[in-house]
């Protein structure tokens, strides 16, 4: 199940960090301005956040296989029917809209299962998985490059969505819900509530769980988590360009990111089976804001890989972290779920950030204030994460 989540994430967020890459071409082509084309990711961003509830709720009713495969096919379509674009409105429906509502089957539905699997080991399980996604945006911005410079942007995109087509709904067939459906159980042994872990109950249903302060308080640190956490992945290459940095060059600041941010998964989850989840994401919040300050005084190559190596630590620790929290928090039979809700209300809110970003820069012609906001935002979450805690156990009626 792990090696298996990891790679349908390799196939997704690889090709999703791709799109820097693709940014450049197309307003190298078309002349659109970056707010204007940062808006497509906004829309992406917030688009598979909000339908993530959906994806969780249909896992936990329906399993991981079926989910998965309808998203290959959605994130794939829309991702080769991107060949076609022509004027402006079409990214927002193919790549905002369609390939949205396909990736919105990727990140909840991985990463739940596999919390689902492991009671004892679940930190270091969900970073094995997570870091699948990491692979793919360190190794695939390289290759969109390659491809975008030896066949154009445009057979580029044939090629990225019939592998993601083909890739996810080979995949999706040995994904399975938990472990229970074949006959075993989380760790190979019964759930005994380690690490922090809940046992397999169905107590903390997503009706109880908002009823919490811990669930509200979680909904904050997320939210101010990830309201700029797309801000380098649209925005690093085309300010390394501007910069005068080279075109591949400029792609392999996300690859360092990509790659920076497996080891920060692993790490860190891993780190939080011994530490506790809160500590670890603390540390992993607090290296996010000063990677955010490393970026706002960024001018040249070497600076751009100091900072996105810090960031790429940070965000795959912060990420890998989540669902994790979130089944400690309130058990495993409901995780998919509530990881949906979470991440549909507080990751929508990271459509925001690009797209303010891009007004940042084309009123003021660069990123420095975008950079200061994003650091303020992750020391707001460093503050409420002080104050949350899991629930009590709830009461089930006789």
């Amino acid at each position: 199940m792990v090696a298996t989540a990891s790679l349908v994430l390799f196939m997704a967020y690889g090709t999703q960090y791709a799109f820097g890459v693709f940014f450049a071409a197309l307003v190298s082509e078309f002349g659109w301005s970056r707010a204007s084309l940062s808006g497509v990711f906004s829309l992406y961003a917030f688009v598979y956040s909000v339908f993530a509830l959906v994806a969780g709720r249909l896992t936990d009713r329906w399993g991981p296989r079926t989910v998965i495969s309808i998203g290959g096919a959605l994130l794939g379509i829309g991702l080769m029917l991107m060949s076609r674009v022509e004027a402006l409105w079409q990214p927002y429906l193919l790549y905002g809209t369609v390939a949205a509502l396909g990736m919105s089957t990727a990140y909840v539905p991985c990463n739940a299962t596999v919390a689902r699997w492991f009671t004892r080991r679940r930190g270091i399980a969900v970073g094995l998985a997570s870091a699948g996604g990491s692979l793919g945006t360190f190794l695939l911005p390289p290759v969109a490059h390659f491809l975008v410079s030896r066949l154009d942007w445009r057979w580029a995109y044939v090629v990225f969505g019939a592998a993601v087509l083909v890739a996810l709904n080979a995949l999706a067939l040995l994904m399975r819900r938990d472990p229970e459906t074949m006959g075993l159980l989380p760790d190979g042994r019964p759930a005994d509530g380690a690490s922090g872990a809940r046992s397999h109950s169905g107590g903390w249903t997503v009706e109880r769980a908002v009823r919490t302060r811990s669930f509200w308080l979680l909904y904050g640190v997320f939210t101010a988590t990830w309201i700029p956490v797309f801000i380098p992945l649209v925005h690093l290459v085309p300010l390394a360009r501007g910069l005068g940095i080279d075109a591949l060059l400029a792609a392999t600041l996300v690859s360092a990111l990509g790659g920076s941010a497996m080891v920060g998964r692993l790490t860190m989850g891993a780190l939080s089976d011994r530490v506790g989840r809160r500590a670890a994401l603390g540390l992993a919040l607090a290296l996010q804001a000063v990677a955010f300050v490393a970026f706002s005084r960024a001018a040249t190559l070497p600076g751009l890989y100091a900072a996105s190596l810090a960031f790429g630590f940070a965000y795959g620790a912060a990420s890998t972290l989540f669902t994790a929290t979130v089944a400690d928090f309130f058990g495993r039979e409901h995780a998919a779920s509530l990881a949906g809700l979470l991440f549909a209300l507080a990751g929508s809110m990271a459509a925001c950030g690009p797209i303010a970003a891009g007004l940042i820069y084309d009123r003021l012609g660069d990123y420095r204030l975008a950079w200061w906001l994003s650091a303020a935002c992750n020391a707001a979450a460093l503050v409420l994460l002080a104050f949350t805690r899991p629930p009590p156990e709830p009461t089930v009626a006789a």
